[in-house]
């Protein structure tokens, strides 16, 4: 159940027998010469989709913007600051607790999300306390990152081993060529890939990773692969958001 085809009525009658909401998050930044641009929220946004399926669960429209200033030198690249992303959860949050929403389970596909998502939480806590909502001592926010699932991590080691590396990697890249096949791209790639080197700016970072890549082999993506990735992670996360919601 998508939130955004559903009507008020839809939701008021979701709301009578649950709290949760699944929200998928991700980013739009390059993903090096053969990754999409859109590739962190496609994959959170199809995620929660098969989550939200598997559990009969309620799923919010994908945040599809994140934290991703060190990208910004590459074109295409589009962020919000921590700021402002904070505040952006905040307002979801606030707004989704006045209807009556408990339990919120983020579906994340960008790693730089992560500390920002954090701090948005926790200041969630703090404001929702200071306008005394009914139930907002009951609110509750949890991050699940698909990529750093068990299961996920160890197909991607045994399929890519090293050349999995840290951004643009073939598990994620194989999981938007699932979800979209009719846009994969082709592009000669370097034998030489940067890796281990510290975030900074965003010129720094193109400095540092001309192409984008941080130790990663997307070529060896296939949407075989993906399908497994994509599997795999809803299988995992329909567990954790149950789990989520069965505890008090």
């Amino acid at each position: 159940m998508l939130l955004h085809l559903s009507t008020w009525p839809e939701v008021e009658a979701y709301l009578n027998r649950s709290s949760g909401l699944i929200l998928p998050i991700g980013s739009t930044e390059q993903h090096g010469p053969t990754g999409l641009i859109g590739t962190d929220a496609i994959c959170a946004e199809a995620v929660a989709r098969g989550v939200g399926e598997a559990t009969q669960a309620l799923v919010a429209p994908t945040i599809n913007v994140g934290m991703a200033l060190h990208h910004t030198a590459f074109p295409g690249s589009i962020s919000l600051r921590p700021s402002t992303l904070m505040l952006v959860i905040r307002d979801y949050l606030t707004s989704l607790a006045r209807a009556g929403f408990t339990k919120f389970f983020f579906i994340n596909g960008h790693g730089g999300n992560i500390a920002t998502l954090k701090a948005a939480f926790s200041e969630t806590y703090a404001v929702l306390a200071d306008l005394n909502l009914p139930n907002s001592d009951r609110v509750q926010c949890r991050l699940a990152n698909w990529f750093m699932c068990s299961s996920v991590y160890q197909l991607a080691k045994k399929l890519y081993g090293n050349q999995e590396g840290s951004h643009a990697t073939p598990s994620e890249v194989a999981l938007t060529q699932y979800v979209y096949p009719e846009a994969i791209k082709q592009a000669e790639l370097s034998p030489e890939v940067a890796s281990g080197h510290p975030i900074y700016g965003a010129a720094d970072f193109r400095r540092r990773y001309p192409d984008g890549r941080m130790g990663s082999n997307p070529a060896l993506a296939t949407p075989e692969h993906g399908k497994q990735f994509y599997e795999r992670a809803v299988k995992d996360l329909s567990s954790s958001y149950l789990e989520f919601l069965a505890q008090d």
